[in-house]
């Protein structure tokens, strides 16, 4: 297994259909044997660096390397559950497991596939079509599981989930990275739910990387502080230099404010708690606040990512949307 799961330098991505960029000049690195959140406010990009990284679409510029290859080539090693979680309607799922196995031979886990999608009661001898959103999510998870994937890539993957089922289902997740090393990147608009299960972020918005890193770390980089508002009205009249303000409000005669310390804090203001949520809704707030990349230095380094001829000719083989 390489030491880097997904190693992505400059990488953009523009749809003419949509009328600009869906990702731009997005450089990050994450380390294979991570659980990592995609966090983002909708149409920041969440969906399309997913399917750059399953190989599905290429990129407009830039490059990206999964698995220490091109992701169309590595594409046997990758796991992907798309939002629409795509299956055929007409087959049971009891057939559909049974697809599954023919498509990949030598890696299936036959016991993964029916342990997965039976849960909650499910029969397997019911047609996709006649499944809930919830049930069509069991299905597909099941499918990307039992190949046994190296690199998990999962969009809103519990969304249509009942809270028990989400409960089970992450905890399956969490079991499957700890017995097979697997790395998993998981987009969600749960942030709560996402600190309890990761250990990386990658934070997008606006098509671009605006924090992306070991949790731990960036929370170890930041601080929650608070103390005197002074004469400020408001947070934009509050100057903390030389730290640097990610966000700052006030409330009353209280100041609060994230921050990236610079050295020791002003008389009379104290850290908080700061919590992984609170990072990213601060972050998300604040879009002209400073990015933050950490652990990237592989990433930037990374020239052989860059594609061959015959590489960008099998990739641009494949059905994408029209790039501007």
């Amino acid at each position: 297994m390489t030491s880097s799961a997904i190693e992505a330098t400059g990488l953009g991505k523009a749809f003419r259909r949509r009328g600009g960029w869906a990702l731009r000049d997005c450089t990050f690195q994450l380390p294979a044997g991570r659980i990592s959140a995609l966090v983002g406010p909708n149409g920041a990009g969440k969906s399309t660096l997913l399917a750059l990284a399953a190989g599905l679409i290429a990129p407009g510029e830039g490059s990206i390397t999964v698995l220490g290859g091109h992701p169309a080539h590595v594409r046997p090693r990758i796991g992907f559950v798309s939002q629409d979680k795509p299956l055929y309607p007409q087959l049971t799922v009891a057939e559909t497991l049974h697809m599954g196995a023919d498509l990949n031979p030598g890696r299936w886990d036959a016991g993964t596939a029916e342990r997965v999608a039976a849960g909650g009661g499910l029969d397997l001898g019911a047609r996709v079509r006649s499944l809930s959103g919830g049930q069509r999510t069991r299905v597909a998870l099941a499918l990307a599981l039992a190949k046994r994937p190296e690199l998990l890539l999962l969009d809103e993957p519990v969304a249509d989930l009942d809270p028990l089922a989400r409960h089970e289902l992450m905890g399956t997740l969490m079991a499957t990275a700890a017995r097979y090393g697997t790395t998993i990147v998981m987009s969600s608009h749960v942030i709560a739910e996402l600190e309890d299960s990761c250990d990386h972020l990658l934070l997008i918005g606006d098509g671009r990387v605006r924090l992306a890193g070991d949790i731990d770390d960036l929370l170890a980089v930041h601080s929650l502080i608070t103390g005197p508002a002074g004469k400020a009205s408001t947070g934009a009249d509050f100057d903390l230099a030389p730290h640097t303000t990610v966000e700052a409000r006030i409330t009353g005669r209280q100041a609060t404010a994230l921050v990236r310390p610079a050295g020791p804090l002003p008389a009379g203001w104290q850290t908080n708690d700061l919590s992984l949520e609170t990072l990213v809704l601060a972050h998300l707030r604040n879009p002209d606040a400073p990015p933050l990349t950490l652990g990237a230095a592989s990433a930037s380094d990374s020239a052989s990512a860059s594609l061959t001829s015959q590489e960008a000719t099998s990739a641009s083989a494949m059905p994408q949307e029209e790039p501007a």
